[in-house]
């Protein structure tokens, strides 16, 4: 088992580099040592650590940070059609999809430049771009922290739906996922009406369509609009979209005629954008101290040097409920906060 590191600082672990501390650390690469760990951990407060790019620390942490570190990439199986492909928890998102494009398995391409970690994508149903991970998703292994035993699940068994999964509601906290197995394509079915990447592949000159002209564009796209964590600290976007009924869409429209929505695939609700509705209440670009909104994306809250956990969760709490007194729309965050 791995020795466990006390007064651990986990500045260089989460994405909005927040300075806040572990009583005790340790990371775990297999099932095995996470299993010895949460034995020596007994009752102590535990918190599961991976990429660290969807997590907003209030404050220290009194108990065990356990970061997961389970790396590999294997074929699993291969069909006419399909690859299957099983990842370690561990894996940076990112060059996970760039691995998968350098093959021509077709999926994630939507998916390019995510920050994170495997095992976050499920927990998040991670999505960009019209696509989102459920789509390419087989099913991941995870371990029990009650039953202390492994356990396998399947696309049905998440309950997938917008940035949510059975992971953050029913089964948060009661579970780690170790793997996750995704279903590729050999023939690609291109996603390029979603934002703006028609317009960046005309802007790259880009004639016969691939996986990787799409993986291309994305990624020119989010460094446009997003900032690079390691130069400015964030998690990317802080709140959801809300997703309200068609009927009040239409009143809203009536009152506020910038504002911008897209209908869903049911044709029943309307997604917001919620970065527009910051933006139309002046947070775009503001800053106090070292937090801030980034003046690009307004949905994105930034971390400019030294801020705190907690100034930036008050922050969002009061760009919240401006967007509820003006628009009468209640931002839900997207970031998990913690504690």
């Amino acid at each position: 088992m791995p020795t466990p590191i006390e007064n651990k600082s986990l500045k260089q672990l989460n994405t909005f580099g927040i300075d806040a501390r572990a009583r005790y650390f340790s990371g775990f690469s297999t099932a095995e040592e996470l299993a010895d760990l949460l034995e020596w951990a007994g009752s102590r407060r535990r918190l599961i650590l991976g990429g660290g790019s969807n997590i907003l620390l209030k404050e220290d942490v009194d108990g065990i940070v356990l970061h997961n570190a389970i790396r590999g990439i294997e074929l699993v199986n291969e069909g006419p059609e399909h690859v299957y492909v099983r990842a370690g928890a561990g894996e940076n998102w990112a060059a996970f999809v760039a691995y998968c494009i350098g093959r021509d398995w077709a999926g994630l391409e939507n998916l390019s430049l995510i920050p994170g970690s495997v095992g976050a994508a499920p927990m998040q149903n991670i999505g960009a771009y019209g696509v989102e991970l459920g789509s390419v998703f087989l099913e991941l292994d995870a371990w029990s922290l009650g039953e202390r035993k492994l356990c396998t699940f399947t696309l049905g068994d998440c309950e997938f739906g917008y940035r949510d999964s059975v992971f953050k509601r029913r089964y948060r906290d009661e579970f780690v996922i170790l793997s996750v197995t995704f279903r590729l394509r050999k023939k690609p079915i291109f996603h390029t009406a979603y934002g703006d990447i028609q317009q960046e592949l005309q802007r790259m000159g880009v004639r016969d369509l691939s996986i990787r002209a799409i993986s291309e564009a994305v990624i020119a796209i989010r460094r446009s609009k997003l900032p690079d964590p390691a130069q400015i600290g964030n998690a990317g976007s802080f709140f959801k979209n809300p997703i309200i009924p068609n009927a009040q869409f239409a009143q809203l429209r009536e009152k506020f005629p910038d504002i911008v929505g897209f209908p869903d695939p049911l044709g029943k609700n309307t997604k917001l954008a919620a970065g527009r509705l910051i933006e139309q209440c002046g947070w775009k670009g503001y800053r106090r101290g070292d937090a801030g909104v980034y003046d690009r994306q307004a949905l994105v809250l930034v971390n400019y040097g030294n801020a705190s956990g907690k100034e930036i969760y008050r922050l969002g709490e009061e760009i919240a409920a401006s967007v509820e007194k003006k628009f009468g729309i209640v931002l839900e965050r997207e970031v998990n906060v913690v504690p």
